[in-house]
């Protein structure tokens, strides 16, 4: 018999399947054409308006690719449009957002620690920040800062900070940063819905139609473009984060991002003046490896936070006490304790661990209430926590755990 519980958390390993694969696939089309273009050679007996071409191998087979500035005189045949490998990434990004933050949001998106919000009302400003940027951003890049580029990515650079301080403030920590790159990935994916296709489009129309098209419609693509090349490391690093609790486990975490998107910036300066055959600026390994070891000590400055002494006095949801006053809690509880709260702590005792793995807490009632579905999940139905049962614990308290989540559902539904 499938249980919601099994069925929630295979439905969200499918969408982070598909996240994770069309995310490959926008990447990657990314980079390649970036370089690509930057790579691009003049030869003789080019056809009229190309601006450069390329002959690449793979596969066994030779590719002869030529990019015009604006458009060629005849419209070809066929023509491959680059914008579902984005929109597809965006949607399930979305749609993963909604399974683990929304529908997870007592656990994994709100902290009443930083701002006693109701379930709703962190959705609400969750789902009402990621447009916020955009608009922002866009409206930058169509003042007269878009033709002076690196200023635009230094407001950018303003914006994205703000944001994450101001997640901070409000949202766990592993939501914080994944919020920040979900609001970097929607100014990317609306780029790319809103300017990038429709300029190309109207370029297309205007060739089909025997008009000579506007090469400033090529400019502005370009410019998104580039700009989505330079936030795509620091999406990815932001959308891994939740993964390490160094990361995100911190007041810090909104100046480690800041320091994530430099080096993105470092990295791909490095590879687009390599694809461009400008130089070799070595220099940018150097401060790429300063970044990360500034972000490696803000993740442990200071190390330990001070305990949240109010933590067994927040008052507890109607679902929290559905599993807190059901039949097998308080054993279930000292199970956890006993075999969890080592690691799972806001002082963690157990040797190399600095963060709560993450950034879940199994100290006290609340805590364990809390976390019940992952702990059913992780510890009773699986064997997945203790990693390798560090701490022994014993098939019989697995049962426990199960038959204690089982009984909480069941009173529930009845």
């Amino acid at each position: 018999m499938f249980e919601l519980a099994i069925i929630w958390d295979w439905i969200a390993f499918a969408v982070r399947w598909v996240h994770v694969i069309t995310a490959i696939a926008w990447i990657g089309s990314s980079f390649y054409f970036i370089a690509l273009d930057l790579g691009l050679r003049t030869a003789e007996g080019m056809p009229a308006g190309a601006h450069g071409e390329e002959w690449q191998v793979h596969g066994g087979g030779f590719y002869h690719i030529q990019k015009y500035l604006v458009a060629p005189e005849r419209m070809p045949d066929h023509l491959t449009w680059f914008k579902w490998e984005s929109y597809a990434t965006w949607l399930s990004g979305a749609a993963l957002l909604m399974i683990v933050y929304w529908v997870g949001a007592e656990l994994f998106l709100i902290d009443r620690a930083k701002a006693d919000l109701t379930v709703w009302q962190g959705i609400l400003i969750s789902a009402a920040s990621l447009s916020i940027g955009w608009l922002v951003y866009d409206r930058l890049c169509k003042s007269s800062l878009g033709d002076r580029p690196t200023v635009l990515m230094l407001l950018l650079f303003v914006l994205l900070m703000v944001m994450g301080w101001g997640y901070n403030q409000i949202f766990t920590g592993r939501a914080t940063m994944l919020h920040l790159g979900a609001f970097t990935a929607t100014i990317m994916t609306a780029n790319v819905f809103f300017i990038i296709m429709p300029n190309q489009e109207i370029v297309v129309k205007d060739l089909q139609e025997g008009r000579t098209p506007d090469p400033k419609y090529g400019k502005i693509a370009k410019l998104r473009s580039t700009h989505n090349n330079y936030l795509t490391l620091p999406v990815l690093f932001l959308m891994l984060s939740n993964h390490y609790p160094l990361a995100f486990g911190t007041d810090n975490n909104w100046l480690i991002a800041g320091l994530v998107f430099l080096m993105g910036v470092t990295i791909r300066h490095y590879f687009n003046t390599l694809h461009a055959r400008k130089g070799n600026p070595a220099w940018t390994w150097l401060a790429t490896a300063i970044l990360f070891i500034l972000v490696m000590w803000l993740s442990t400055a200071p190390m330990y936070q001070e305990p949240d002494e109010n933590a067994e006095a927040l008052e507890m949801t109607p679902r929290q006490t559905m599993f807190a006053s059901a039949e097998g809690f308080e054993d279930a509880a000292n199970i956890v304790k006993g075999r969890c709260s080592m690691c799972h702590a806001r002082e963690p005792f157990y040797e190399g661990i600095h963060r709560p793995p993450k950034g879940i807490l199994l100290e006290n009632d609340h805590d364990i209430a809390t976390a019940a579905r992952q702990i059913y999940l992780q510890s009773g139905l699986t064997h997945a926590m203790p990693p390798a049962n560090v701490t022994f614990m014993a098939p019989e308290e697995r049962v426990q755990l199960v038959r204690w989540y089982r009984d909480a559902i069941a009173d529930d539904a009845g």
